[in-house]
């Protein structure tokens, strides 16, 4: 698996025009993101879509929102109006491969950004972030935050999204060094805000002398600021996120959040898109490998007025 630095990405990005040159773009870009109502996913589909029509393509956004249906139903219609190629967030690491396959099987390239499926040689590519790597800047960070002695609670993702669990094992390496530092619950809350915060609740309720909430993104991790907010106890109560996303980043700058750790989707979005086109004008990506990591930046009150625009941190 291709380990992308920014600058290894900003090399390769800046040379797949000029390999191309040759051959003029057009035809239709389907971008198929989860759920847009999601800064990150939103970035996630403007990047590309902007990047598409740099090039020359028309281009598209739509959502499946998590359910696998909706996204077969996106592929169809995708296939229907001859798109030249999908760029896909997958709904699920195992239940989004029949429709990849579908559109495989119908002469349309496939190019996954964020998340990947359970099966390689169907898609061209996939370009995700380095999510253990993130997970361990993250987890040592709130280490140093929470200190390595007491309580803590975690919230987890979306269960069929792989991420959930790579980041989450990315915690527990960091944090099963610190014997004194004990984990005395687990709730799920899918990505959601809402759900961060009702499950924050819960897990309060449980657990009355935690120190501490580590997240495995950004909104759930907003969501817990809201019930700590609310109980009077966010002095006392340490909470991390992940994916950089802009109200997370205000809240590191308001104390509220100790760090984020920043996901590169606004970089991997737009390589996805460069490689697409690579591929519809020469038959090759111009990258080695279908999988791509992208390493992951912290971002806590030291750094975070480096964050020039949503999901970028200039180093």
């Amino acid at each position: 698996m291709l380990k992308m630095t920014r600058r290894m990405l900003l090399a390769a990005a800046a040379s797949m025009p000029l390999l191309a040159s040759a051959a003029s773009a057009e035809g239709l870009m389907t971008i198929i993101v989860n759920d847009p109502a999601n800064p990150y996913w939103f970035t996630e589909g403007e990047v590309a879509k902007a990047t598409a029509e740099e090039l020359g393509y028309t281009a598209n956004v739509a959502a499946h929102r998590g359910d696998t249906n909706t996204e077969s139903t996106l592929i169809d219609t995708a296939i229907t109006n001859k798109s030249v190629a999908i760029i896909l967030d997958p709904a699920n690491a195992d239940g989004s491969i029949g429709a990849v396959q579908k559109a495989v099987d119908a002469g349309i390239p496939v190019f996954l950004v964020n998340a990947e499926i359970n099966q390689e040689g169907l898609a061209k590519a996939q370009l995700v972030s380095n999510n253990a790597q993130g997970a361990a800047l993250g987890a040592q960070a709130w280490v140093e935050a929470v200190g390595d002695t007491g309580s803590y609670v975690e919230l987890f993702g979306a269960p069929p999204d792989n991420n959930a669990q790579t980041r989450s094992n990315g915690f527990e390496t960091v944090l099963s060094q610190y014997p004194d530092l004990v984990k005395v619950g687990q709730e799920v809350a899918n990505w959601d805000r809402t759900q961060g915060y009702q499950k924050t609740q819960s897990l309060m309720q449980a657990n009355p002398d935690i120190i501490g909430v580590i997240s495995g993104n950004d909104e759930m991790a907003l969501g817990a600021i809201a019930a700590l907010k609310e109980s009077g106890k966010l002095d006392q109560i340490k909470v991390g996120g992940f994916d950089g996303s802009p109200d997370a980043v205000e809240a590191v700058k308001a104390g509220e959040m100790q760090y984020t750790v920043l996901q590169p989707v606004a970089v991997f979005s737009e390589a996805a898109v460069r490689q697409a086109d690579n591929f519809i004008k020469t038959g090759e990506t111009g990258v080695d490998t279908e999988k791509q990591l992208f390493d992951c930046l912290l971002i806590t009150a030291d750094n975070v007025d480096k964050y020039t625009s949503a999901f970028v941190l200039e180093q």
